[in-house]
């Protein structure tokens, strides 16, 4: 390795003082321990082909919802509840290692909405009345059937692979950067899932550099920390920043090719324009009382998943590309899928139905896509509870250029396993890109391989 010293670098450094030549010295040692990693071309930001959507919202519902109790309803399960699944007309659509189950009822009914019968259960009517709008998929799978498959749903991978992994949200940012510079490109709301299942990584962008993650805000306060302390006037802290962001600028001057230091560059400017626009973007005060009574704001089961999906409406109507919103509730329902399943449906299916028409009315859903889902479904043979079930599961997507009202794929008459069109979760990422205008192929960073599943294919059935 070359360790000569550039004039240029030599005048950045000493014009700093001490200080620059301190971190001079540190950026040095972090350029030579990555020195080996070859710097990737960033996209121009420009689409692939032409865009369906502008911007997407990404609720994720941790713990595992029940596709028997949501979107892919299972009425044969009460016909031969308690027989064992050999002994039934069905046998042979079920894979031979559930002969000797049991069959389990449905804890609720089902009923069908709109013009499409789309049939839902009936813990989420609010989503329901939203059918016509709605892409169901039935046929999803993946390969963890334990909590870890909380991270594959938004990087593709397992969890045991760890954060290496871009997740949809950095893919995005990466490929077409920001429509508001005073706002994230990507946006996290509600909290993380927990360090088990992939924590931070969830919304991380791996390889592709700090400065593609997403940037975690509160329906509440916005960013933390955000605004000045200790009895600081904004002008001081505009002046502290204006240093920093000149530090850091003139150590960029020789380390052209540091991502962590472009990040940090990056970080301190966007904070500081969000300054401002991030209180007002979060002001869901401003909201007249039929925009808050429709999320449920004025309900106390319903207000905490309701300001989360009002803020992301928010967002994306200022310009933010990716709003990823994790809802406030854990769906394990081992042992009581009624009180679990009911409970926090009682939560969120108003907000999120809510989000899905208040985008129609303001002509906003054609040009969003809305994405929700969940880490896998639960075991239609078991009857009080239900285990973890990665076999097979249902999402269903909304607006962005997709087709309204429509179902694709199927799960076997008891939702055991997939019966015709099965979907890894990349399938969901690669159509989401697709509409965006992306194609993810294009978005190969050289010295990272990626595996053929990692791309996915866009699901051309659902696509308008």
């Amino acid at each position: 390795m070359n360790h000569r010293i550039s004039r240029r670098s030599f005048l950045a450094d000493t014009g700093m003082g001490f200080t620059g030549l301190a971190l001079g010295a540190l950026l040095s040692q972090d350029r030579a321990a990555s020195a080996t990693e070859p710097e990737a071309a960033v996209p121009d930001g420009k689409p692939h082909h032409a865009p369906k959507a502008k911007a997407v919202i990404w609720i994720f519902s941790a713990g595992g919802v029940s596709h028997i109790e949501s979107f892919d309803p299972k009425p044969e399960l009460n016909r031969f509840t308690g027989k064992k699944v050999g002994d039934t007309p069905h046998r042979d659509v079920v894979a031979a290692k559930y002969h000797k189950s049991n069959v389990g009822n449905m804890q609720i009914g089902s009923k069908r909405y709109g013009q499409s019968g789309l049939e839902v259960a009936d813990w989420w009517p609010h989503i329901g009345a939203c059918a016509d709008d709605l892409a169901v998929v039935r046929s999803l799978w993946v390969d963890d059937n334990c909590h870890g498959a909380q991270l594959s749903w938004h990087n593709g991978r397992h969890s045991r692979e760890g954060g290496v992994h871009p997740t949809i949200g950095s893919w995005i940012s990466y490929g077409l950067g920001t429509l508001n510079q005073n706002l994230p490109q990507f946006v996290v709301l509600g909290g993380a899932i927990s360090e088990c299942c992939g924590g931070e990584w969830a919304h991380g962008a791996g390889y592709l550099g700090a400065e593609y993650g997403g940037v975690r805000l509160t329906s509440n306060n916005g960013l933390p920390f955000l605004a000045p302390t200790g009895g600081r006037q904004q002008q001081e802290q505009d002046l502290e920043l204006s240093l920093l962001g000149k530090l850091n600028r003139l150590a960029g001057v020789d380390y052209p090719d540091d991502s962590t230091l472009r990040a940090r560059i990056k970080a301190y400017e966007l904070a500081f324009a969000m300054q401002k626009a991030v209180p007002e973007t979060m002001r869901l005060d401003q909201e007249n009382a039929a925009t808050r009574k429709l999320y449920g704001l004025d309900d106390a089961r319903t207000r905490n998943c309701g300001s989360l999906c009002l803020a992301a409406r928010r967002l994306v109507e200022r310009g933010v590309r990716f709003v990823q919103v994790y809802l406030p509730l854990g769906w394990d329902a081992h042992n009581d899928v009624v009180g679990n399943h009911g409970g926090n449906a009682a939560q969120c299916d108003q907000p999120i139905g809510a989000l899905v028409q208040d985008l129609k009315q303001r002509g906003m859903l054609d040009e969003t896509l809305v994405v929700w889902g969940t880490e896998f479904g639960r075991g239609p043979h078991n009857t009080r509870g239900r285990d973890h079930w990665a076999d097979a599961f249902c999402c269903w997507l909304a607006g962005g250029g997709l087709k309204k009202g429509v179902v694709h794929g199927a799960s076997d008459p008891y939702g055991f396993g997939i019966a015709s069109d099965p979907h890894y979760i990349t399938d969901i990422h690669a159509t989401v890109l697709h509409q965006l205008g992306l194609d993810p192929r294009r978005l190969e960073v050289p010295g990272r391989k990626r595996l053929e599943i990692d791309f996915g294919k866009p699901i051309r059935e659902i696509i308008a």
